[in-house]
């Protein structure tokens, strides 16, 4: 039996952020299963970072999460996003926000390791000219990366209630995209955002191989 409350969630994706957090003991794992594609802000982002026609014309919904971090592109197919939420005196639980996430990060490693050679990142946050406005442009302890790459992107909200961290690994990664949707400065190039690595396997084996892992956790 497991150890953790597994829910796979079908919706939107504002409403899956919107979710608040349990409260209770137990540990849980959110599974997202978009219905329609997003774009979700951070908490504290600028909505004009956005160019909402162009959002409009893509069919996406503008959405904000209420962790911190820049715009990430929610594309049902094309994205992995599970949430893991643990509470207060959960014995992984770790005051140190900066440390608080490793354990998940080595989590995504094994689970990825049949398929890809990766690495939890354990340094400072690294900030480029588009990481504000962009999650996947920047990198911090916590997430995961790939020869040099990130693959797997995190970010956590703290209340009284628990942890929620919230992590995501696109199966494609289409920055000309991504590009298209900010509002004026845009780059010039798409490799503007920096390395970035996805991984196409099939969304239902990453999920299975990371429960497997976070079992042993």
């Amino acid at each position: 039996m497991s150890r953790w409350q597994i829910e796979y969630v079908h919706g939107d994706a504002g409403a899956f952020h919107r979710r608040e957090l349990p409260g209770d003991a137990a540990a849980h794992v959110w599974i997202a299963d978009l219905s329609r594609p997003a774009v979700a802000l951070g908490s504290a982002q600028a909505a004009e970072d956005l160019d909402v026609e162009a959002c409009r014309r893509q069919g996406l919904d503008v959405v904000r999460r209420r962790s911190g971090g820049g715009a990430v592109l929610l594309v049902p197919g094309e994205i992995v996003w599970i949430d893991v939420v643990i509470p207060p005196g959960d014995r992984r639980w770790v005051d140190d926000v900066s440390r608080a996430g490793w354990w998940l990060a080595d989590v995504w490693v094994a689970a990825l390791a049949p398929w890809i050679e990766a690495e939890a990142y354990r340094g400072p946050l690294v900030g480029t000219a588009w990481s504000r406005r962009v999650c996947f442009a920047g990198l911090g302890p916590g997430e995961v990366v790939a020869a040099d790459a990130k693959l797997v992107g995190v970010s956590q909200r703290r209340t009284r209630a628990g942890a929620r961290f919230q992590t995501a690994l696109h199966r494609r990664w289409r920055p000309d995209r991504v590009a298209d949707l900010l509002s004026p400065p845009r780059p010039d190039s798409p490799g503007e955002f920096g390395c970035v690595t996805a991984l196409d396997v099939d969304e239902q084996v990453l999920i299975e191989a990371f429960l497997n892992e976070l079992e042993q956790s």
